[in-house]
């Protein structure tokens, strides 16, 4: 086992994510980074083996990344922790004990360093090995210089690369101010050093990169550097490349350049929350409502990008049916991932402001979401959620790009799936580990059964839709109906990002 005086660690969502948060760290701790070391670990491993895993290092310090997603287990860890080696010193950072109220309790922790850690957490490293003692047990980060900041790019290693997604920064904060998000509060847009960005890029697909996930929230609001970031990757062909973009600010130049990216290679993920003014002004979101349509209009009929839309359920004074109407007409201005969230009130937002006005409750641990409000039950709610699942099931995961349509023939889609959900969730009392078998053999009979579709149309859709990459088993419900079908048009996943393929058009 090697030893490291200071262990940078956290708990990802799953093994297939990295911590770009960790590896800042690790590039900013100049002399001190002989003596540190990242050690990632997942929410599904067990809290007593990482603390074993970590305290084998021998550590002084150990600094732990806490995000809405891993909160609760951070808090077991550090209890751990303190109780089998109470001296060594944990350090905490991240955005779940940035903010206040913290909402689960983390006393145990020696240190807190609240906002940006690049620079801060070395600091406090270099002051606890030499013996000082900090005066302040919660300490303010110190923003980072970005034109000066070291990049992490170098840190992810062989195995990363290989094996994980990479995630890539060109800029922090937002201008806007909607008041259920985070990076409202940073409103003013740090850009990274371009070139050295560039630089980093390159050599990451020097080594074999060929899917970079970007975390800006706001990719176009610069247009010269999204279009410096946007030839890049049009020059890198064949790849996939992620941004998080606003919805009404798509300049020719960005157009321009969008408009080449071949499918399955540019994935834009555009924050809607709401098509409802009065909603969307309540929460001090920004919505340009012609600007939105149009330049989704121009990415579903003059690209090959994959759009991912963004809707929130339970925001204050929106109803189920204002709700269904954003559905419905995101329905029809694309035919594209709608990722459907429910509201979560994130300390360090104003959204408690509502709290009294429009009833709204929340729950006490992460991810603290809404469970009622004046408008929408906690049984609504519980459905909403199912809802959500079962279309990302259903309709995100591409699946049954043909044969889901048909659950709306008339075009009411927020109340078609809402019967179709309902009664899915009647057969399986789950809404998790339903497999592709189970999912098509669900939609097969409520589509016959229910909506008195065609069993002989219904099937072939089906053959259709999930036999479309190549490798897949069939179906059992299907093999009555699979004679005389040819698959010639199966497609290679290995070549593809395989959800985006499953949206393309034929």
């Amino acid at each position: 086992m090697n030893h490291s005086r200071i262990l940078l660690t956290t708990l990802n969502a799953r093994y297939s994510h990295s911590s770009i948060g960790l590896r800042y760290l690790y590039a900013n701790m100049h002399e001190l980074q002989s003596q540190s070391s990242i050690r990632e670990f997942t929410i599904s491993d067990n809290i007593p083996d990482i603390a074993e895993q970590l305290l084998n290092a021998q550590p002084t310090i150990i600094g732990i990344g806490v995000y809405i997603w891993n909160a609760c287990e951070c808090a077991e860890l550090v209890t751990l922790i303190k109780q089998i080696a109470p001296e060594t010193i944990i350090v905490l950072g991240g955005p779940e004990v940035s903010y206040a109220p913290m909402r689960l309790n983390f006393d145990r922790a020696n240190y807190i360093i609240q906002g940006e850690g690049d620079c801060s957490f070395y600091e406090l490293s270099r002051a606890l090995l030499t013996g000082l003692t900090p005066t302040q047990r919660i300490i303010p980060g110190i923003m980072a210089d970005l034109e000066n900041l070291i990049l992490p790019y170098d840190y992810y290693s062989d195995e990363d690369i290989a094996n994980r997604y990479i995630y890539i920064e060109a800029s922090r904060g937002c201008p806007f101010l909607c008041e259920f998000c985070l990076s409202s509060i940073d409103k003013k847009v740090r850009d990274i050093n371009t070139d050295k960005l560039l630089q980093a890029l390159e050599k990451l697909w020097q080594r074999g990169v060929r899917s970079f996930k970007f975390i800006d929230r706001t990719f176009n609001l610069n247009v010269k550097i999204a279009s410096q970031l946007l030839d890049f990757f049009l020059a890198k062909q064949p790849c996939f490349v992620h941004f998080e973009v606003i919805p009404d600010h798509f300049p020719e130049a960005l157009k321009e350049r969008i408009a080449q990216f071949p499918a399955a290679a540019l994935q834009l993920e555009i924050g809607i929350q709401t098509l409802n003014e009065e909603v969307a002004k309540r929460v001090h979101r920004n919505l340009k409502l012609d600007k939105i349509r149009a330049n989704i209009a121009f990415l579903e009929e003059k690209t090959a990008v994959h759009m991912h839309l963004d809707l929130i359920v339970g925001l204050p004074g929106e109803t189920l049916a204002s709700f269904g109407e954003s559905l419905n007409q995101l329905c029809t201005m694309a035919h594209s991932e709608i990722q459907i969230g429910i509201l979560k009130k994130l300390s360090g937002t104003t959204l408690e402001r509502h709290d009294a006005q429009f009833g709204m409750i929340y729950a006490t641990r992460p991810p603290y979401e809404i469970l009622k409000n004046n408008l929408l039950s906690f049984s609504e709610i519980q459905q909403m959620k199912r809802f959500s699942r079962f279309w990302n099931l259903f309709y995100n995961s591409g699946n049954f790009k043909k044969s889901i349509p048909l659950l709306w023939p008339e075009g009411d889609v927020y109340e078609q799936f809402s019967a179709f959900s309902l009664w899915v969730f009647q057969q399986t009392k789950s809404t998790w580990q339903i497999s592709l078998d189970r999912l098509t053999a669900l939609l097969f009979d409520y589509l016959c059964d229910i909506k008195q579709a065609q069993r002989d149309h219904i099937a072939l859709l089906l053959i259709d839709d999930t036999m479309k990459l190549k490798g897949r088993k069939m179906p059992k419900c299907l093999h009555p109906f699979a004679h005389d079908i040819t698959l010639s048009q199966q497609q290679d996943r290995s070549k593809h990002n395989k959800r985006q393929l499953r949206h393309a058009p034929e």
